[in-house]
């Protein structure tokens, strides 16, 4: 190639630096400008096209389904809330897509980024005083993720509106995580797997749109063409309820909501009084405690703010949805309505008003601007009620609520297979993404079961199994109600009344049978029908109209004294009826919590007292069943059910008690409080004691649990298909009087447990871990040391004995758990030592010389020699 000229070269580089220089001045609207002029015309996307108008103009494409939203500028960067609500469910033990569960609603923001527009989520928490300067750092490691990227389709010229294919942001997880990551703590085919999501199969189902919020319906479709089953599935007609377990199905109501910009004050969240809540971090602040979260509450306001009590401009209106049996409505009714009790002590006359949904309505049930008590029958519930709400995470107002109720809570069923079973409670993790009102309710509906199945045992007449049944159906609604308020459980509610009052049913109608209706209680019911008095709460509690005082009252005037005027409400905290503590705090689950007071199950201030009214209560019922449960010409199955849940309230009395041994009593009053406690009082050593005397009674000791052989022969369940197959039918009652006496040792030789009985020694607990040990061998071995021993302590021995075997090992925790591993392996040494088979017959000989062994061999691997002993 010949070489450029000199000249030539000049030339090649000026048009070079021309284009560069044009290149330059290219602006990224220069970049959109042409992007625009790649857009299809906005008739493409809008005919043939069905149309939604609303908030957000949706277009629905007739052909494919396919689904346009149109985006004014004018909503770009503004606040939407975005809340989903399960709409219909899968049928299983499955938290995560039950119907009506509601996700916590979060904040997105539609952003344009050159020819996309950017879903964006804002995190609310963290936020700045905009007088501080560094508040211009607001978003420093903050993840604002984004969601979505969705493609401009189409520009409007004269509205500056823009369309997008929203497909993707609504038929797959987009916009949250749908499918529960592995849980590295349940076994594999512990739970059937959802597969995978079939983009072809998942659609939208329903289009609904407002003037305030758009609600888009998704079916979402998972597929799994091996699925490993749950161990025994197919063994009960709820399993059925899949139909075929490849192709799973649950869908989800999007609801996409303006967020509101009124008059609204937020009020602050305390540590006293228990509300759901906004959370907030202040990063600017210089407090020990830099909070300010919010409380969720409705926007009430007075239509006279002078007035000590008014009605508000816009009241809380329920519905009850048209699918409620008649013979239930009034008392739906009359039971929402009762919180105006809570209202009035407020400042609102008729805060809530109750309303029937015609047959004919055009509304849907789902939609926001309603507030609906709707009802359902799930093949196996999770609860028997539920009342989430939706609040705004930058205040904490609340939006809209609905309420689901079972069927299940009043036709008392239970499981038949259960009555093998101690019955557990399903507690969502915290990580979930479902608002906290997802707490599963099956205690209540199960303690309905029981009251239901013992006055059926007690021979109670008709008008007083009608009263409990009201009562229940009135406590359950209130409960919820309570919940869409605003109002988290309050578990230490039940403590609300001594143990000799809780009968008085004139007692308890005036002052209230506990202080909350938020709390989970024991059925109240008396083994004495003359004495019996109320079963449940029939109006909200002290503590209920307290809190509503805090969250709703407001000043007559605008004053700068409004948050003394919070304070001083705050400060009668102390009172014991005011007194709170809730599902952070409650001790269900063994090492968990250390207030015993917060507890579910249970009842009055002497909780203790009280279980062991429910341990006799038991046995007396157990003793009665056959003789007025079985109706001839019917099978035996109504008496499983009522063994079922007897034996189900007795291990929960059981594990109520258990509670006290190693407990720490808190008290959340700030300091310099009038009347208030030390924050920790450890439970006083005669209660810790007395809690095992009752546990050796009715857990441990030789016939504590007596099951009557004429109930246990009758224990037959009714034969199905081949639900039998793979396992036999005969009642195993000795795994059940195990389960019950394995779920109090879960919780007394629990790591947490005997390390806090270790701490707590220091600021004044005199039951030491020394003493437990001690008073578990004697509870367990002593009665039968030198005796026989029956099938059931044989049990339960073998049982005792391993768990201190294993907790004699070294393990990683040696340093924390010295003295528990200590005490184990001494206490192994002492039943050695204890043990005499001299008189015994085979069996007990037999079993103690086994004992004896497993010890040896523990403790000197090898060397357990001959076991026999003296």
């Amino acid at each position: 190639m010949a070489k450029l000229t000199y000249a030539a070269r000049l030339l090649c580089a000026a048009a070079f630096l021309l284009l560069l220089s044009a290149c330059a001045k290219k602006s990224p609207s220069d970049e959109a400008t042409k992007a625009e002029g790649d857009l299809k015309p906005v008739a493409e996307i809008t005919n043939k096209t069905k149309q939604f108008a609303g908030l957000f103009d949706l277009y629905q494409n007739e052909k494919s389904g396919s689904l346009y939203l149109k985006i004014l500028p004018e909503q770009l960067g503004k606040d939407i809330i975005h809340h989903m609500q399960v709409s219909n469910g899968i049928p299983g033990n499955n938290i995560y897509h039950t119907m009506g569960m509601y996700f916590e609603p979060r904040v997105l923001r539609f952003e344009q980024y050159f020819d996309k527009i950017h879903v964006r989520q804002e995190n609310t928490i963290f936020v700045h005083d905009e007088a501080n300067p560094v508040s211009r750092a607001n978003h420093a490691n903050v993840n604002r993720p984004l969601l979505a990227a969705l493609k401009i389709e189409a520009k409007d010229k004269d509205s500056g509106a823009f369309f997008v294919n929203v497909d993707s942001l609504f038929l797959n997880d987009s916009l949250r995580q749908l499918k529960p990551s592995p849980n590295p703590e349940e076994k594999p085919g512990e739970r059937l797997a959802l597969g995978k999501l079939n983009a072809e199969k998942t659609r939208f189902t329903s289009l609904h749109n407002y003037p305030k919020n758009t609600d888009v319906v998704v079916e979402y479709v998972y597929d799994n063409p091996e699925p490993v089953l749950p161990k025994e599935f197919g063994s009960d007609i709820k399993d059925y309820a899949l139909g075929d377990e490849r192709s799973l199905a649950f869908s989800i109501r999007h609801i996409l909501i303006e967020a509101p910009e009124n008059d609204f004050t937020p009020r602050r969240d305390d540590p006293r009084i228990g509300y759901f809540t906004a959370l907030r971090q202040v990063m600017t602040s210089d407090s020990a405690a830099p909070y300010g979260d919010f409380i969720n509450r409705w926007h009430l306001v007075k239509k006279n703010p002078l007035a000590e009590v008014s009605e508000p401009v816009e009241p809380i209106v329920w519905w009850i949805e048209n699918t409620t049996p008649l013979e239930y409505r009034d008392t739906i009714r009359d039971a929402t309505l009762a919180w105006n009790q809570a209202f009035e002590q407020a400042g609102f006359k008729n805060a809530i008003q109750v309303k029937v949904q015609p047959d004919d309505a055009e509304w849907d049930a789902g939609d926001l601007q309603y507030n609906v008590l709707r009802w359902t029958a799930s093949p196996q519930p999770l609860f028997g009620g539920l009342g989430p709400s939706i609040g705004d995470p930058r205040t904490g107002q609340i939006l809209g609520a609905d309420i689901m109720l079972e069927l299940v809570a009043m036709q008392n069923r239970s499981r038949m297979e259960d009555i093998y079973d101690v019955p557990a409670s399903i507690t969502p993790s915290a990580n979930t993404g479902f608002h906290p009102a997802a707490q599963s309710h099956a205690p209540i509906y199960m303690g309905g079961a029981f009251g239901s199945a013992a006055l059926n045992a007690m021979g109670a007449d008709t008008a007083t199994v009608s009263r409990f049944s009201e009562e229940f159906l009135y406590f359950l609604i209130l409960h919820e109600v309570g919940h869409t308020l605003g109002l988290n459980h309050n578990f230490i509610a039940s403590q609300h009344q001594p143990l000799e009052s809780v009968f008085d049913g004139e007692r308890t109608r005036a002052q209230g049978l506990t202080a909350s209706v938020m709390d989970y209680p024991a059925a109240n019911l008396s083994a004495d029908a003359d004495t019996q008095g109320q079963f449940y709460d029939v109006a909200p509690g002290a503590y209920d109209r307290w809190a509503i005082e805090y969250g709703y009252s407001t000043a007559l005037v605008d004053s700068e004294e409004e948050e003394q005027r919070l304070t001083n409400i705050l400060a009668r905290s102390t009172d014991p009826a005011l007194a709170f503590g809730n599902d952070a705090d409650d001790m269900r689950r063994p090492g968990a919590g250390i207030d015993p007071r917060i507890m579910i199950n249970d009842m009055s201030g002497d909780a203790i007292g009280y279980a062991r009214n429910q341990f006799e209560l038991g046995q007396k019922i157990l003793a009665t069943l056959p003789e007025r449960l079985l109706t001839q010409g019917e099978s035996r199955q109504e008496l499983v059910n009522g063994a079922n849940v007897a034996l189900g309230n007795y291990g929960s009395a059981a594990q109520t008690v258990s509670r006290y041994i190693g407990g720490v009593m808190v008290d959340r009053a700030m300091v310099g409080q009038e009347g208030a406690n030390d924050p920790f009082r450890p439970v006083p050593v005669a209660e810790q004691k007395r809690a095992m005397k009752i546990l050796e009674e009715y857990v441990f000791a030789p016939e504590a649990l007596v099951v009557p052989a004429e109930l246990i022969k009758q224990l037959q369940q009714q034969r199905r298909w081949f639900f039998f197959y793979g396992k036999t039918e005969d009642p195993k009652v000795h795994d059940l009087v195990l389960n019950i006496q394995k779920s109090v040792l879960d919780h007394l030789l629990n790591p947490v447990v005997l390390k806090r009985v270790q701490d707590s020694s220091l600021y004044g607990n005199e039951y030491s871990m020394t003493d437990l040990y001690a008073d578990l061998n004697l509870a367990i071995f002593a009665a039968d040391a030198t005796g026989n021993v029956d099938t059931f302590r044989q049990n339960l021995q073998r049982e005792y004995v391993n768990r201190l075997i294993k907790m004699s090992k070294p393990s990683a925790e040696d340093a924390r758990q010295q003295q528990a591993q200590a005490l184990a392996r001494y206490s192994l040494k002492q039943i050695d030592r204890q043990l005499s088979t001299n008189g015994n017959d085979p069996a007990s000989r037999a079993h103690k010389e086994y004992i004896q062994f497993v010890i040896r061999e523990a403790l000197n691997p090898g060397n357990a020699g001959d076991n026999t002993s003296a």
